[in-house]
């Protein structure tokens, strides 16, 4: 038997935390995702030996991101949804055309397959959608490219709106107390037991979809209280994004460009569909347009939430609509992704 190389796999990991650093530093959107995923593909590209992570490495990454993406299901959010029923509706009818008509779209003029279109119009839940991307052995390349186009555009275009008018968004001063050590850890065992028999169901992204049911159950309840570990969430997401660059190897510049102008046009179609959405549901309600419009766009919820700050629209109805996108994509993607493999059996 040949000796065990160890060398990919750490200067791969090298690659992934530079990336994470060099991105965090230039103050880029989700920079322990974009980062190391950019770094990793960059230097597959040039020619560098990567290795991606270990099966055991990738269920435990997707255990923690399912903890990660639940914790925002409090029951002060879901209290406050209860009072917006008219704007969530249209939130809903929005969300549903973006994904139907962007699909047809990707399927129909970047010839791409049923499944890597749909996942890659899904207007928000990044790491969600990547995860079972994975799980479903879809077109991970192409989607991650789409998705990343999209959250970058978002994050970065629309901040630069704002500040044409004269105003900046900044960060939330407050930052969430973490969940306790012992919580934390008893959490993490039954997201990990949860995945496992998901797993045995054969459910795609079974540790995802554990973890982020094991976090929803146990916050919305109150039973458990905090955020993820930032150390631990911030691991799991350099994780996930050295597994989608380590993807890329072979990838050629016309693959990229071909899924790189189909990430612009999702995330055109998508701001116009949410846009539209958005001004007939504050017609109806009376509500100010630009607070249904930041509450309506499909992806960047902390930005969104911070420019409702500054713009003196209420937080609680941005982030409300945000977690409830958030939710619906968490029931409505499986879903469809189950559907279309029982078509192709």
């Amino acid at each position: 038997m040949p000796p065990v190389s160890w060398q990919a796999p750490v200067s791969t990991i090298a690659v992934a935390v530079l990336g994470a650093v060099v991105f965090a530093a230039l103050s880029f959107p989700a920079p322990y995702l974009t980062g190391p995923a950019t770094m990793v593909t960059l230097a597959g590209l040039a020619g560098m030996k990567i290795q991606s992570p270990p099966m055991l490495m990738r269920h435990a990454v997707f255990v923690i991101l399912g903890l990660t993406i639940g914790q925002g299901v409090t029951p002060e959010v879901l209290d406050a949804m209860r009072t917006w029923p008219v704007t969530l509706t249209a939130l809903a009818v929005s969300i549903f055309a973006i994904i139907l008509l962007t699909r047809a779209m990707l399927v129909r003029y970047w010839s791409m397959d049923p499944t890597t279109a749909f996942l890659s119009s899904s207007p928000g839940h990044l790491s969600y959608v990547l995860g079972l991307t994975e799980g479903v052995k879809a077109d991970l390349k192409t989607v991650s490219i789409v998705q990343s186009i999209r959250v970058l555009a978002l994050t970065l275009l629309v901040p630069a709106a704002i500040a044409l008018a004269g105003q900046l968004p900044e960060r939330p001063a407050v930052v969430p107390e973490e969940t306790a050590l012992v919580p934390l850890v008893l959490m993490i065992l039954c997201a990990a037991m949860a995945g496992y028999v998901l797993h045995r169901l054969k459910l795609p992204a079974a540790y995802l979809i554990g973890g982020m049911l094991v976090s929803v159950g146990l916050h919305v309840t109150g039973i458990v209280e905090g955020v993820m570990s930032y150390w631990l969430a911030a691991a799991a997401f350099v994780s996930l994004g050295t597994l989608i660059g380590s993807r890329f190897s072979g990838v050629t510049w016309q693959q990229l460009w071909n899924a790189m102008s189909a990430g612009v046009a999702v995330t055109l179609l998508g701001v116009m569909l949410a846009g539209i959405c958005a001004v007939i549901a504050a017609e109806i309600t009376g509500m100010d347009v630009v607070a249904v419009m930041i509450a309506f766009a499909p992806g960047g919820l902390e930005t969104m939430a911070a420019m409702s700050v500054i713009l003196g629209i209420d937080p609680t109805f941005v982030a409300s609509h945000h977690v409830a996108r958030l939710l619906i994509l968490t029931v409505i993607v499986p879903f469809f992704v189950l559907r279309g493999k029982a078509n192709k059996s």
